[in-house]
C-alpha cells in the first residue's frame, strides 16, 4: 500500500499529468502520469534518482534553445 505525500496536477493541451511523492514499504518514489485519450501511462523514480532525473531533463531542455524551462 502506498501512502501519499504530496500531489499535482496539472493539464497541457489535451493531456493531463498527474506528480505524486509517495512512500511505501521500500520507501520514496515519485510516481509521474500522463493521462491522454482515455490511456495512462506511468513512471516511477525512487527518491534516490530524483536529483538525477530531473538534472537530464534540465540538460536535454538546454539543448533546445526553442523550449521554455522554469
Amino acid at each position: 500500500m502506498d501512502n501519499l505525500i504530496e500531489a499535482r496536477e496539472l493539464q497541457i493541451e489535451r493531456k493531463h499529468f498527474y506528480v505524486e511523492l509517495r512512500e511505501n514499504d521500500r520507501g520514496k518514489f515519485l510516481r509521474i502520469t500522463e493521462e491522454a485519450h482515455g490511456r495512462r501511462n506511468t513512471i516511477i523514480v525512487p527518491s534516490t534518482g530524483v536529483g538525477d532525473f530531473t538534472a537530464a531533463i534540465e540538460q536535454v531542455l538546454a539543448q533546445q534553445g526553442d523550449v521554455a524551462t522554469a
